[in-house]
């Protein structure tokens, strides 16, 4: 009955009702005009080309899958053995001397033992290898990352790498005799049949130099990595497969193209790329729904209005009245707030990728591979962060009993952190202290691809990384707004009492 009075009361305000409606057409427009302005082309060598899909993983998240594959079948259980060493490589100087080549290997450069559902890119896999800068590793799945405990003195190295069945287990050993188990990891539906083999590849050569408007700014480079392989059993029937490659050959590559050759019983294996997760080569979702920022503001005008207009025309005393139980009466409120903020950002929300979809779709825009639970967290997570929105602004009203206040700090504390921490105009420390502690830490929420350790580019709140967790970022804004809506009911029964 408290609820369905509180709803009548707020539908009969009409510049409420505008405001709300407002806030999901704002939305909504300003997603679909960010669809409506984006291209996307990619280049072929010197040749302007659609952009191919981004390549995903078994699990759904984009990956990057490029590789030289020296490789052979294997049917049944099995195992891989071979000496690994002599990991060298070329890395390209940044702009502009862009063209010049000098000695050394990328940090995350791998070169080791490998064994893949097919050649397919994305295909499941699982691999033991040597890096650049990061010792012996074995990785799984595209996110799968676990170091050896027992690292060699050299960037050198007996791999082993054994099936039975589904399971996976990656060894190493300094004198092939002594083995260490490093991790043993689980390929689900494996067929009888798999490839398993050598591989060698080298991602981008990244530095990173901070800008003088605040933030960093990234130079990719060229690289390429070759690792000699010995003593490998079993031997012979190798054939190389360029996974992810482009057609595209630059005149050095031309001349030092990537593949295996052998020599006295050592193949030599050159590559370049890598195998990880991907953020880069799609549009995130994300990019459609940077309108919510300007959408909160007549939302968060309306949810203060509706926290502060009984007390400023003394209408509470009437409320109370009729209804002595403060506590039923602020969480009466609250929920109507919520529950019309909730339907309207779902409402939003859906519209809005609905629609940019179809947009981006036919201006040939890739987008970002995502698994399907996590587009459902983005737009649930987004319309929740507009209900908690409002209930955080009308608490605070129904507390403070001033609108232009409270729409001042909710304003100041939702919506101005993220942006001044993703902007850098605060030192990065500081906007990720503010993406902790502040209710903008909730726009966690929308973040599409998590941080992995072993990537080799930064993942600061600066390249669009928050500090906290999706939902324990969306639970931050959730203790505001419950600590405010108790706070104001605390002063509602104080004045009844």
């Amino acid at each position: 009955m408290i609820l369905r009075a509180e709803w009548v009361k707020f539908r009969t305000v009409p510049a409420w009702i505008g405001g709300i409606a407002a806030a999901g057409l704002i939305v909504v427009a300003l997603g679909c005009l960010a669809a409506a302005g984006t291209r996307m082309s990619c280049m072929d060598g010197t040749r302007e080309v659609a952009c191919p899909p981004v390549p995903a993983s078994r699990d759904g998240i984009a990956v990057e899958d490029q590789f030289t594959f020296t490789h052979r079948a294997l049917t049944g259980d099995g195992a891989i053995t071979a000496k690994v060493g002599g990991l060298d490589g070329i890395i390209t100087y940044p702009p502009p001397n862009h063209d010049e080549l000098v000695a050394g290997v990328a940090p995350w450069a791998k070169a080791g033992l490998l064994i893949k559902n097919g050649t397919r890119q994305g295909a499941d896999y699982a691999a033991v290898m040597l890096t650049g800068e990061h010792g012996v590793r074995m990785q799984s799945g595209f996110t799968g990352d676990k170091a050896a405990a027992h690292q060699p003195p050299t960037r050198e190295a007996w791999l082993r790498l054994t099936r039975h069945g589904d399971e996976i287990t990656g060894y190493v050993s300094a004198d092939g005799v002594t083995w260490q188990k490093i991790d043993t990891v689980r390929l689900d539906d494996l067929p009888d049949t798999v490839r398993i083999g050598l591989f060698v590849t080298s991602p981008s050569g990244i530095s990173v130099d901070d800008s003088a408007r605040g933030g960093h700014t990234v130079a990719a480079r060229f690289t390429q990595a070759s690792a000699q392989f010995s003593h490998v059993d079993p031997g012979g029937g190798w054939t190389d497969t360029l996974v992810g490659y482009t057609s595209y050959r630059t005149t050095w590559q031309l001349t030092h193209p990537p593949g295996h050759t052998e020599s006295g019983g050592v193949l030599t294996v050159t590559g370049t790329g890598d195998i990880a997760p991907a953020k880069e080569g799609g549009m995130p979702i994300s990019f459609v729904l940077t309108g919510v920022y300007a959408g909160l503001l007549p939302l968060i005008l309306v949810a203060a209005l509706c926290g502060t207009a009984e007390f400023r025309h003394g209408m509470i005393r009437t409320t109370l009245a009729a209804m002595p139980h403060p506590i039923r009466v602020s969480a009466a409120k609250a929920g109507v707030i919520g529950a019309v903020s909730l339907l309207a950002g779902l409402l939003a929300v859906g519209v809005t990728v609905a629609v940019t979809s179809r947009i981006l779709h036919a201006h040939a825009v890739v987008s970002l591979p995502v698994p399907w639970l996590t587009s459902l967290r983005v737009t649930i997570g987004t319309a929740l962060l507009l209900s908690l929105a409002a209930i955080f602004a009308y608490a605070l009203g129904a507390l403070v009993r001033r609108a232009v206040p409270v729409v001042v700090a909710v304003t100041a504390l939702l919506i101005a952190p993220p942006i001044l921490a993703v902007t850098s105009v605060l030192p990065p420390g500081a906007g990720a202290w503010l993406l902790r502690l502040t209710p903008g830490a909730a726009f966690a929420i929308q973040q599409e691809v998590p941080a992995y350790p072993q990537l080799s580019r930064p993942q600061t709140v600066f390249d669009g990384y928050f500090p906290l967790s999706p939902w324990l970022g969306l639970g931050v804004l959730a203790c505001y707004a419950v600590v405010a809506l108790a706070a104001a009911t605390w002063r509602l029964r104080r004045a009844v009492a």
